[in-house]
């Protein structure tokens, strides 16, 4: 049975990773330092003798005993919140972090994938955007600390399979939500709901006519299993093509949760991108992936998750 590292394993994408590749029959090793994973997201798998947690920070040495089939690099802060507390973190994880795992991958001849993600192509200048655009990043923003640690981590890969030969793949993440998102970890989907939950105004930054493209957990989880048993070496875009505003969305938000939420707006974030969809045709067609799980349904999931958060939490106070 194939063995797989999963680095950033304990965090919202990572450990849904690891259940699958279980329920795939992999024996999965699990790397996080909890500098933004938390332990709740594998407590389930812990003392499954399919699984092994390693606490470990991977922008120092990595060594995995053994064989390794696959390693899936996932660490990394991926909220805007987390990358602008930790910047310097962001550009470790992105450049020594994935420099170290992808020697293991050389050294232990296994598949190697990076999770990528949709800021490569910055605030774009091309729409939809398809993984031949090169992307439109401030590389001294500060958005530049996350989007130029991907960027880089991308070239790094690239370099590893052509000159050393590392079989290697590339996942560019579009905006992916769901259960074990972190309540405070800043993103869109997480702070609406949340702050609709607690009868609190849905902060909306800018005017809101700015576009995002949400896709559920497990649609990104199967377009990156997929991905992974692929012969395709270069990037490809997993993302939804479904395309709203985010006032749009704060709205549906609203509606959804039944509060009677009011918008607050806010001044826009510094290089905060206008659009962002992903043309998926490259997935489509070399992979036989598109997502299946609509809006409506993946918010309902998700918003019944942070619902139990909350009870959670109350009964603690």
């Amino acid at each position: 049975m194939p063995r797989t590292l999963v680095t950033g394993g304990a965090g919202f994408i990572g450990s849904h990773l690891c259940d699958r590749l279980i329920h795939e029959g992999h024996d999965v090793i699990c790397m996080d330092n909890f500098v933004t994973g938390r332990p709740d997201n594998i407590a389930h798998l812990i003392g499954n003798d399919r699984f092994q947690f390693i606490q470990h920070d991977v922008t120092n040495y990595v060594y995995v005993p053994g064989e390794l089939d696959y390693i899936l690099h996932f660490a990394s802060p991926a909220s805007p919140i987390d990358y602008l507390q930790l910047p310097i973190q962001t550009l470790k994880v992105g450049a020594l972090g994935t420099h170290k795992t992808l020697g293991l991958a050389k050294n232990k001849g296994a598949r190697f994938l990076l999770a990528s993600t949709s800021e490569v192509y910055g605030d774009p200048l091309q729409h939809p955007q398809s993984e031949s655009y090169w992307g439109n990043v401030n590389p001294i923003g500060v958005r530049g600390v996350y989007d130029e640690a991907k960027r880089f981590a991308e070239a790094m890969t690239m370099a590893y399979q052509r000159y050393h030969g590392v079989e290697t793949r590339i996942v560019r993440i579009f905006n992916t939500y769901g259960p074990r998102m972190r309540a405070s970890d800043g993103r869109v989907v997480s702070n609406f709901i949340n702050q609709a939950l607690r009868g609190e105004d849905i902060t909306v930054y800018g005017d809101g006519s700015q576009t995002r493209s949400f896709q559920y957990i497990d649609d990104l989880v199967e377009g990156v299993y997929r991905l992974l048993l692929s012969e395709e070496n270069e990037p490809v875009n997993i993302g939804n093509p479904d395309e709203t505003s985010i006032l749009e969305f704060a709205q549906e938000i609203v509606a959804l949760t039944g509060t009677n939420s009011s918008v607050s707006f806010k001044p826009l974030p510094k290089d905060d991108p206008q659009v962002r969809q992903p043309n998926i045709t490259k997935a489509k067609e070399k992979l036989g992936w598109s997502p299946v799980v609509s809006r409506a349904e993946g918010l309902r999931r998700t918003t019944e998750f942070f619902k139990e958060e909350l009870a959670v939490a109350a009964e603690v106070e």
